[in-house]
């Protein structure tokens, strides 16, 4: 079943892609590929993830301190989530 995440990150979008593969990782998640979107005039982005453990995306937003959080949805919803938030990143 696919995961959707939503991650707090005290820092810029570098930061927030290696905060959100670390947490994978501390999470038993094996990457295999990651793909990193984001606009520099926004203060979010996606990460999303192919892992031995399936498929993850997480929405990351600029915050003061590092949270992270994870659940599983239907295909269906994993693709609203990402096509919700790149629409949004795209300014469509």
């Amino acid at each position: 079943m696919p995961t959707i995440g939503f991650a707090k990150i005290n820092g810029g979008p570098e930061e927030a892609v290696e905060f959100v593969l670390k947490k994978l990782k501390e999470k038993g998640h094996e990457i295999t590929f990651h793909r990193h979107h984001w606009a520099g005039d926004m203060p979010f982005g996606l990460v999303i993830v192919e892992t031995n453990k399936g498929k993850v995306a997480v929405r990351w937003y600029l915050g003061d301190e590092f949270t992270f959080r994870l659940e599983e949805v239907s295909d269906e919803a994993f693709e609203d989530f990402i096509d919700e938030t790149l629409d949004y990143i795209g300014g469509d």
